[in-house]
């Protein structure tokens, strides 16, 4: 059996320093820290943080006052930001740089008076932190569906914005029925699906190609995770999503000669290896790499950290890995 592995899969550079924000602040100040929403999307991930001392609730509320506290990769909704400010916590902010940009851009774009069509996933955590920039502004939209069925005037000025973590080609779809109803309708000013949501279903197209089958290996709470297994399925490979080795069996393998393996963006390359001594276990495996797109993408640390990471040795060894900003 010949075994593909994407490069690039796993960690991308917003989840990778959320991660170090989380295991920072526990350095620093001690468990338990708490952390608003689950950091990433990734059980084995958040429960290695629990065993360390990490605490993910759902509400504020939950949270004892002046507890310190992290805001999730995903970001959080103003109104949250204020919640946190009444039970004075201490906010370690771990939103992506590139959650933050779509964030800034609903602001942006609703003091300038236009109507915001946000594609995205209705209920997802992020999407409920950038509707809250602006909900007075902002309609959301899932698919294509959807957009015949907006209520929007025609002379009003409107622009679309998008989830971080779509299907490339689904969002086009919905993007020209939007140009198609609205013509006057404006695009950001850079694409907003992030550059590793992008990046790996460009490697996952071209794996579909050569695989028979492919394994993502990411939560099924994993928005990217999912939408890499839908694009592999578009192109006619069959894909199945896997939490770890133990969904594996070996009948999923039976005719099969090509396999493919990737990663979504908060799934730890710890569980790529996982698959990886699995499946020499139970078969003769020929393990190549396919290289797609190299990354080199890395986020300084969040402003409340920084300033107080080189009190510990943990933080003074991740401030190197963070140091340079290249979005």
């Amino acid at each position: 059996m010949k075994v593909y592995l994407a490069k690039p899969r796993g960690f991308c550079a917003g989840v990778d320093r959320a991660i170090d924000v989380v295991e920072i602040a526990l350095d620093i100040y001690g468990p338990p820290v708490y952390v608003r929403h689950e950091i990433v999307h990734n059980d084995h991930v958040c429960n290695e943080l629990r065993k360390k001392g990490a605490v993910f609730v759902d509400e504020i509320e939950s949270i004892p006052e002046g507890s310190v506290t992290v805001f999730s990769a995903h970001g959080v909704s103003p109104a949250i930001k204020e919640q946190a400010k009444g039970r004075d916590l201490k906010i370690i902010d771990a939103t992506c740089p590139l959650v933050t940009k779509v964030h800034l851009e609903a602001i942006r774009y609703a003091k300038r008076g236009y109507h915001i069509v946000l594609i995205g996933h209705r209920n997802h955590v992020e999407v409920e932190g950038t509707m809250g920039e602006a909900p007075g502004s902002i309609t959301l939209v899932e698919d294509a569906s959807d957009v015949a069925n907006l209520s929007l005037p025609q002379e009003e000025k409107l622009v679309y914005l998008t989830q971080t973590t779509l299907s490339v080609d689904d969002t086009a779809e919905v993007i020209a029925a939007l140009k198609a109803r609205f013509p006057h309708i404006e695009a950001p000013p850079t694409d907003d699906i992030c550059y590793a949501t992008t990046n790996r279903q460009t490697a996952i197209k071209e794996m579909a190609r050569q695989c028979e089958l492919i394994l993502v290996i990411g939560s099924r709470t994993s928005s990217n995770s999912n939408r890499l297994v839908e694009v592999a399925n578009a192109k006619g490979c069959k894909s199945k999503l896997i939490n770890d080795s133990s969904d594996l069996v070996r009948e999923l393998f039976e005719g099969v000669e090509k396999v493919g393996i990737t990663a979504g963006a908060s799934a730890p390359e710890i569980l790529v290896q996982d698959v990886v001594r699995w499946l020499e276990t139970q078969f003769k495996v020929e393990f190549a790499d396919l290289d797609v797109i190299e990354e080199d993408v890395v986020f300084t640390l969040p402003r409340e950290l920084a300033g107080v990471a080189r009190q510990s040795k943990l933080g003074e060894t991740l401030m190197t890995k963070h140091v340079v900003s290249k979005t």
